[in-house]
């Protein structure tokens, strides 16, 4: 699946790849992750896309966007918006779709393999623009989870599909592990929450 001569970036969306392992009971381990794909390779860049809530006091992803920032992640965020529902709560909707399909499409000159951590239906059509160009891309993401996490025209168009369970021994951290943190009440969707779904 990988050559060690490849030059392999990886585009992880942040809020689909929380989802993903929360649904697997694990969390990502993000130094291992970057050794992880070390190893496979040449690995070019990676970068992590989110939404953030610019007028909270506290934000809780703040600390990670901080630390993948310092230690090898090109980290891509842009306000999220927030709204209320027809039922009275409060959400916030932040969809990066869009800043990792540019992000990707003007590197593919350069990199040899793609690896796209999401199971977004929407990323088809950027995979297969990519594989036009002559580049591989590998989708994590998750079939063990009910319902499962990953479009099928996004597996089916996909070179490889890595399911994230198997990454579990390389990338995984016990939840156990993570440091305690403010809990906050806020329902955050990603816009289209399609993850399933073939349009």
């Amino acid at each position: 699946m990988f050559d060690p001569r490849e030059k392999i970036a990886l585009f992880i969306d942040g809020a689909n790849l929380y989802a993903t392992s929360r649904a697997l009971g694990f969390d990502i381990d993000y130094r291992k992750l970057l050794a992880s794909f070390h190893k496979r390779g040449y690995l070019l860049r990676a970068y992590y896309y989110t939404a953030l809530v610019e007028d909270q006091e506290y934000s809780s992803i703040r600390p990670l966007i901080d630390w993948l920032d310092y230690n090898g992640y090109k980290v891509v965020t842009k306000p999220a918006k927030e709204f209320t529902d027809s039922s009275g709560r409060r959400k916030i909707k932040g969809n990066m779709d869009i800043e990792l399909t540019i992000d990707a499409l003007e590197l593919a000159d350069v990199v040899d393999h793609y690896v796209i951590f999401s199971g977004d239906g929407d990323f088809r059509t950027l995979v297969e623009a990519l594989q036009r160009r002559g580049r591989k891309v590998s989708v994590v993401s998750t079939m063990a989870s009910q319902p499962p996490m990953i479009s099928d025209d996004l597996r089916r168009q996909a070179d490889y599909f890595i399911d994230l369970m198997t990454l579990k021994g390389d990338v995984g951290r016990d939840p156990s592990e993570r440091p305690a943190r403010r809990v906050e009440n806020t329902d955050v969707d990603d816009d289209d929450d399609d993850h399933g779904d073939d349009d």
